[in-house]
């Protein structure tokens, strides 16, 4: 399929409004969203059907050329598949014609996806982790979502309603009548529309051919180095020596008392079984539904919290350097998981990267590897450790006493000045990824072997000389004669 390429100077972006339906319009995006999910189900049975079969008839013996045919799960093939069954498949036939033929084809189109994803995954040409197969959504569990490419998608002109096709004007929670004004000028176009439940209400996002317009940054020669961690959300230093922070509101841990009350409750209802096939009674439903609403409500405050930090921070900085961490390795710290995930390190790098795209600033991503919390911001001089607790830096060679923190966001900002290139998502110079590191390592350097008496070596710490530094390992990053001790 021909991937789609906006004109000249418009870009593909997209704009996400909360709906507030009534109780008609809630069973038609319930509607719609519920005949997503059964196509996508019929999708998985109709492809797996044909392994099944052709495994069992392999077993009896039977020879290749008399297998059952593989069915192909392109997404004109389902479609045509289905529009042939929908008729006479008592799953469909009394119920099909009430829905848009849009929510079936967001169905068929996500199965068809997933199975492209399990065959490149199981090929070697998808990265991650692997695949397996697509699997049947549950009713209980799946999220309920349609897109909508045809038919009447459009802002209405008071810009507190939007129309969608067979569900018809919806009222908006918010004001959008900037996007229709922007519509009627010619400076936006539709592409197309997709209704979800999130958090316990619907959204709609439109993706949209808009005019890309950069808007100027505040201050478009500085530069700002942004250290992230658990008991500072944020500590940035700038180009021009000041620092500045964002304190970590702590969203998830100030609801723990709540949640523990709710899930109490939950825990004292009678819950679904899918053992013995028992359903929830509804005090369970209105119970679950109680602690939901305290989930939701930790997940808006902290969307609001990046979004905020994240867009002061773009609108001002011309240059913006942020590290590549290990955020799934982070999380799999048993003591310190919950805390790394309330601070959505990750969420924070993927806001910063399109944001500074828009405004055609520059986002450069520091090396997973670069020392930036044990490097001194003043002389150069390197630790060779640095554990956690210590909180405050200590330079044996120059004297200088600084917030760890504070000082890997002057490293980090200095980081800005030696890269030429872009920078943009993570593109960084070869002088960038060539930065020397602790021991003159590119990587995490083998430690001593347990119950081994260290001896003269790299691996068994040679001790350098005393105008190194106080601290073994301690070095000058720009002194060849320093590196020629290791």
């Amino acid at each position: 399929m021909k991937k789609f390429k906006p004109q000249p100077g418009f870009t593909v972006l997209a704009h996400k409004l909360a709906l507030d339906p009534n109780a008609t319009t809630n069973r038609r995006l319930h509607s719609h969203g519920g005949a997503a999910r059964a196509a996508y189900n019929w999708a998985v049975a109709y492809i797996t059907a044909a392994w099944w079969q052709r495994k069992a008839e392999q077993s009896y013996g039977i020879p290749e050329d008399e297998l059952t045919a593989w069915r192909s799960w392109s997404l004109p093939s389902l479609r045509k598949a289905f529009n042939e069954d929908k008729r006479t498949n008592p799953r469909f036939a009394d119920w099909w014609e009430e829905n848009s033929k849009e929510a079936y084809n967001t169905g068929l189109a996500n199965a068809s996806a997933a199975f492209d994803n399990y065959t490149k995954s199981k090929s070697g040409k998808r990265k991650g982790p692997k695949m397996g197969i697509p699997r049947f959504k549950s009713k209980r569990k799946a999220r309920l979502t349609c897109r909508f490419t045809t038919g009447t998608i459009r802002i209405e002109p008071d810009g507190h309603h939007v129309t969608l096709p067979r569900i018809g004007a919806v009222r908006l929670h918010e004001n959008a009548s900037h996007l229709r004004a922007l519509a009627d000028a010619g400076h936006m176009r539709i592409l197309s529309a997709t209704a979800r439940l999130d958090r316990g209400r619907w959204f709609v996002s439109f993706q949209v051919e808009e005019k890309h317009e950069l808007v100027k940054v505040a201050r478009p020669d500085a530069a700002v180095g942004i250290d992230l961690g658990i008991k500072t959300l944020a500590v940035y230093a700038d180009s021009d020596g000041a620092l500045g922070g964002e304190p970590n509101p702590r969203h998830l841990d100030r609801a723990q008392r709540q949640l523990r009350r709710a899930s109490r409750i939950v825990s004292h209802r009678q819950g679904p079984d899918r053992c013995t096939g028992q359903q929830a009674s509804k005090r369970w439903e209105k119970a679950n539904q109680a602690r939901n609403r305290i989930h939701h409500r930790v997940a808006n405050l902290r969307e609001d919290t990046l979004h905020k930090m994240t867009t002061r921070l773009a609108s001002e900085y011309g240059t913006i350097v942020v590290e590549d961490l290990n955020v799934a390795g982070m999380g799999r710290n048993r003591r310190l998981s919950r805390r790394v995930m309330d601070a959505a390190f990750g969420e924070i790098r993927r806001q910063l990267t399109y944001k500074t795209r828009r405004r055609g600033t520059r986002l450069v991503v520091a090396d997973r590897w670069f020392p930036s919390s044990k490097t001194c911001s003043r002389c150069g001089v390197v630790k060779t450790k640095l554990p956690l607790s210590t909180r405050v830096f200590e330079c044996d060679n120059c004297g200088l006493v600084l917030d760890r923190d504070a000082n890997a966001g002057h490293n980090l900002v200095a980081l800005a000045a030696r890269t030429t290139g872009t920078g943009v998502a993570g593109d960084l110079d070869n002088a960038t990824v060539a930065e020397s590191k602790p021991r003159g390592a590119d990587r995490k350097t083998r430690t001593t072997r347990p119950r081994r008496k260290a001896q003269a070596g790299r691996a068994g710490g040679t001790i350098p000389s005393p105008r190194a530094g106080k601290e073994t390992g301690d070095r000058q990053q720009d002194t060849r004669t320093q590196l020629a001790l290791w």
